[in-house]
């Protein structure tokens, strides 16, 4: 006689266990709520391990889709390497693109900047309670970034920028060229100049802050089991998803699937509109002193941040289909160029990382009740700020789901907001 495997139960399941999703697990525990943290792989291993590392506290302005019609000539014509694009893909992602760019209009950019503020604002004060409790407070590089220019157009719209973030309370210091090679010996001495944005945080191995968060998530009696996010349907009043371990139940649950969440809200019956950017890394060995701070070469769009592993070069956006094989296009065009900017030695890696960031069109996470299904909350959609928004994001879904008053009006990213 066969027997079928008991169905297990918890008070909330979390779906998507990388940053964002184990910071919800993680800031619902707070709340006094049973979780079950559910991922296919291992926590951290996907979008969520490669990036700057970066809790961008400064990153006050969204990224919004150029306006300019020398700038769009220019990536139409793939001759800047900032971005790059698949002309099989541009069908299929135009819908998300045009809805992009007209976000980015002068008229409606103000409400991603004021969307996106209390994420950020409060980006690193919800971050830090859980990395000392963690104990990984040695991950931490508290130097903040720099942004370098080689051209005077550059110069003079990221001093524009510069002068707008004081607005919000930031910290903001103009660097010369002298200055620069004060704070970073290894640059270029060709740079014009830099801004210094001290503010924000550093993380030396964006995977091992997950680690450490998830273990933080098991020590105060959460559970991870691996199991299928497409599986999930209605089980009457309650949610059900297939797990390593059998069917699981909870009262509740919580999608966290960063670029794959798109799919299931989806088949669910959700219209989002949402595109993905895909992203590269490659980890060098450095010749010397490896950088202090994470240096961004806004001239070509790309970023060098100091990594456990290495120093790690990172690209632009790649616009192409989320599950289109590897092109690391930009990666190969940055590499010269970054050897240029500072003394970078061999590769540490055999083949490039790629992962893609989950990106609406209004650069707004999709976060919040979905309103068709009872029990059912979303949390995605950060783009290129996950790590940055991760705590925030999750503390503002735990109060909603626990009936708390909210730090933030979550208006701004609710689910039929499309």
């Amino acid at each position: 006689m066969q027997h079928s495997t008991p169905t297990t139960r918890s008070d909330i399941a979390v779906i998507g266990a990388g940053i964002v999703g184990v910071c919800v697990a993680l800031k619902l525990q707070e709340q006094g709520r049973q979780v079950l943290l559910i991922d296919r792989d291992h926590p951290g291993a996907a979008t969520s391990f490669g990036n700057a590392g970066l809790i961008e506290r400064s990153s006050v302005f969204p990224y919004a889709f150029p306006r300019d019609w020398s700038t769009l000539i220019a990536y139409a014509l793939q001759k800047k390497t900032a971005a790059h694009y698949h002309w099989k893909a541009l069908a299929s992602l135009m819908p998300w693109l045009v809805g992009y760019w007209r976000h980015s209009s002068p008229h409606l950019y103000p409400a991603a900047i004021a969307g996106a503020l209390p994420l950020i604002e409060n980006s690193w004060t919800e971050h830090a309670p859980l990395i000392e409790a963690a104990g990984v407070s040695r991950l931490v590089n508290q130097n903040g970034w720099i942004k370098v220019w080689r051209h005077q157009d550059t110069e003079q719209a990221s001093l524009d920028q510069a002068k707008q973030s004081l607005a919000y309370g930031l910290s903001v210091k103009v660097l010369s060229n002298a200055e620069l090679q004060i704070k970073e010996p290894g640059l270029d001495p060709a740079l014009i100049g830099g801004v210094h944005y001290p503010d924000s945080r550093q993380i030396h191995d964006p995977q091992a802050l997950t680690t450490a968060y998830l273990n933080l998530f098991l020590q105060r009696g959460g559970r991870f089991i691996r199991g299928d996010a497409q599986s999930l349907q209605r089980d009457g009043q309650r949610w059900q998803v297939t797990t390593d371990e059998g069917p699981h139940s909870a009262d509740a649950t919580v999608v966290a699937l960063g670029p794959w969440g798109e799919d299931l809200a989806q088949k669910l019956g959700y219209q989002l509109k949402m595109g993905r950017k895909r992203g590269y890394h490659m980890h060098f060995a450095a010749r010397g002193t490896a950088p202090t701070h994470v240096i961004v070469d806004v001239d070509n769009g790309y970023a060098l941040a100091p990594m456990q592993q290495g120093i790690r070069l990172t690209t632009g956006a790649e616009f192409a289909l989320r599950d289109a094989p590897p092109t690391p296009v930009q990666l190969d065009r940055i590499e010269p160029i970054a050897r240029t900017l500072y003394s970078l030695g061999a590769r540490l890696d055999q083949q490039a990382w790629m992962g893609s960031r989950p990106c609406t069109i209004d650069m707004l996470p999709v976060l919040g009740p979905a309103p068709k299904h009872p029990g059912l909350w979303f949390c995605f959609g950060h783009a290129h700020h996950g790590l940055t928004q991760a705590a925030a994001s999750a503390r503002l879904l735990a109060e909603m789901i626990c009936g708390r008053e909210t730090f933030a009006d979550p208006k701004p990213y609710r689910v039929d907001r499309f």
